[in-house]
């Protein structure tokens, strides 16, 4: 702390008498025990201009002015800054806070002295609470400088968000050179974790990190924890969904890593509130001690209104021509055992299987592939089959998708798996005569957002492979077809996420195109009909799958069954029984989230 002895309080003015700027005048000191006061107009002037720039260099300072605005926050404290700064922006660019997002703010500020966890669900603006808090500290000069932590393909998303809501102008960094020299800077986690990164920001005194996704903080093993713990940081907000997902040791870790000591030693944490690994003992006294750090809203507080969600299967049928490439593939692949190329590796014959009910052209692609690469066909099947797809010449899905824009008649999200579907997507509607953009992974943020600028503001059909979405909002369109259906729910869950978030205004139309005995239908039927995922709460699938802890991922789950049975029957038995682990899952940790939160 400050050392009181040192303090020198410059006055203004005495006895009604004006002091001018040029005059140095010292009055005798107040001879106090443990230190004196010596007052001086000038130096105060000086003093005052600093600290209202913010430029306070020297940490007493800083915790002269830190003590000074919370003073003014518990004595007439009544309205945020920065609403009334950006008020006016605001409503030209159509950002209107909600009122949970205001009280967010205010309690973090007031009650939490800019330490807290933002564990809203998702989709209710846990980046705009931060940015607006971000704003506030700027505003009233408690911060200069501030790191933001994310997943690289956030990085983007951060800066857009900051600079056209906040007027906050941040840095992204590319180079070494940039952790010192930006006030604001944003960054990847993964680069921040790994040397010379990590001594470099070591040695910086930060007035606020934030860090985005915080539950990948869970562990103090990790470098991510480790570095984050390491950061001198006077204010520091953590943004998750799932703050619980596996076992409360993780919460335990997360908690810590904002404010250590604040619920004690591990040791005693485990021994005052946790029956085992996930159940907690003596909840209420556990949730008290995290709502001094943490806020959770939720989509059914009735805080924000999200608009429907319509959900509608289109069972497509695949023609003789693409049925019969299709069984010739499958026969491949139950055979596959006995043919050396592939037995060590049969992920590229599913995956085929997959393509041929998404493209033949994507499919004719991977035959091709997969023929050099072996240099192997002693049965001529391989060739028969790219013969085969050669020979298509209509695809079932494409048909159906010609007549979907043309009914439709709004801004459309096509979403595939495959870069050759995507090109076939956009030929066929090329020449029926629709206006297409193409969005994958391989463009640079810049072209991304340009494409993403000319689809809002001149429409037409933006069909995307699934890095493509990556970072990137699309509230203004309210139109997703699947034209295929990923293996691995958590990329179909963010697929919708881009369209059906806050800031969405119209009902949202999903259309989920499914080929009839095939492995999509029955990917269909667990997504669908078992489970219900598409009315799941964005961000809840994650936390299921984490909760599982399966010794497989989700998609070696389902190649194990489909290469296990022959029959329908039996597969679907199957899907049945995962199913329902998932919904045993999602309910534990429901029950979990609500007796803490």
């Amino acid at each position: 702390m400050l050392d009181p002895s040192q303090i020198i309080v410059p006055l203004l003015n005495y006895s009604g008498q004006s002091l001018t700027e040029k005059e140095e005048v010292f009055f005798e000191p107040y001879q106090l025990e443990h230190f004196s006061v010596e007052f001086s107009r000038s130096g105060f002037s000086s003093i005052i201009r600093e600290l209202r720039k913010g430029n306070f260099d020297d940490l007493n300072w800083h915790r002269l002015a830190q003590l000074a605005d919370q003073l003014s926050l518990t004595q007439g404290f009544s309205e945020l800054l920065c609403v009334e700064h950006l008020a006016q922006h605001w409503q030209q660019v159509g950002v209107i806070p909600y009122p949970h997002q205001i009280k967010t703010v205010e309690r973090v500020i007031k009650e939490m002295r800019g330490l807290a966890i933002l564990a809203d669900e998702v989709g209710l603006g846990k980046t705009i609470e931060a940015g607006m808090i971000l704003k506030e500290y700027l505003l009233r000069g408690l911060v200069k400088r501030a790191l933001i932590l994310t997943p690289a393909s956030l990085c983007w998303q951060w800066y857009q968000e900051l600079a056209e809501k906040f007027q906050i102008y941040a840095g992204i960094q590319r180079s070494e050179w940039d952790w010192e020299h930006a006030d604001i800077l944003i960054a990847s986690i993964d680069t921040a974790k790994m040397e010379p990164h990590a001594e470099i920001i070591r040695n910086i005194n930060y007035d606020m990190v934030i860090v985005d996704e915080a539950h990948k903080l869970k562990n103090t093993a990790t470098k991510a924890w480790q570095l984050v713990n390491s950061l001198e940081k006077k204010y520091c907000l953590m943004l998750t969904a799932t703050p619980v997902q596996n076992n409360l040791k993780e919460l335990y870790n997360l908690i810590t890593l904002l404010k250590p000591g604040h619920l004690g030693s591990y040791r005693t944490f485990k021994q005052k509130f946790m029956q085992d690994l996930r159940t907690p003992k003596n909840p209420g006294q556990l949730r008290q001690l995290l709502s001094e750090v943490l806020i959770r809203n939720r989509r059914g507080e009735g805080t924000v209104k999200f608009t429907k969600r319509n959900v509608y299967p289109i069972i497509v049928e695949l023609t003789p021509p693409e049925r019969a490439l299709y069984d010739q593939i499958t026969e491949l692949i139950r055979a596959s055992s006995t043919l050396a190329p592939f037995k060590a590796n049969i992920l590229p014959l599913i995956t085929l299987q997959r393509e041929v009910c998404s493209s033949f052209y994507a499919a004719g692609i991977t035959l091709q592939k997969i023929y050099e690469k072996h240099g192997m066909d002693p049965d001529g099947k391989i060739m028969a089959m790219m013969n085969d797809a050669v020979r298509i010449r209509q695809n079932s899905k494409c048909d159906i998708i010609e007549k979907l824009v043309s009914q439709i008649q709004d801004r459309v999200i096509i979403f595939t798996e495959y870069k050759a579907s995507q090109e076939y997507i956009r030929y066929r509607l090329e020449k029926a005569n629709f206006r297409t953009l193409a969005f994958d992974g391989s463009l640079s943020r810049g072209r991304k957002q340009w494409i993403r600028y000319l689809f809002q503001k001149e429409g037409g059909v933006l069909v995307s492979t699934e890095s493509g979405g990556e970072g990137l909002n699309f509230q203004f369109c309210n139109h997703v077809i699947n034209y295929d259906l990923p293996w691995n729910p958590m990329r179909l869950e963010q697929r919708i996420g881009r369209v059906h978030r806050l800031g969405q205004t119209k009902d949202v139309h999903i259309y989920n195109l499914v080929t009839k005995d095939t492995i999509e239908e029955h990917i269909m039927f667990l997504l669908h009909e078992k489970i219900n995922m598409f009315q799941m709460i964005l961000g809840e699938l994650d936390a299921i799958l984490m909760h599982l802890k399966w010794d497989k991922s989700f998609e070696s789950q389902l190649m194990h069954i489909f290469l296990k049975h022959q029959s329908k029957e039996a597969v679907q038995r199957e899907l049945e029984q995962l199913g329902d682990e998932i919904l045993k899952a999602r309910e534990e940790i429901r029950r979990q989230q609500w007796d803490l939160f």
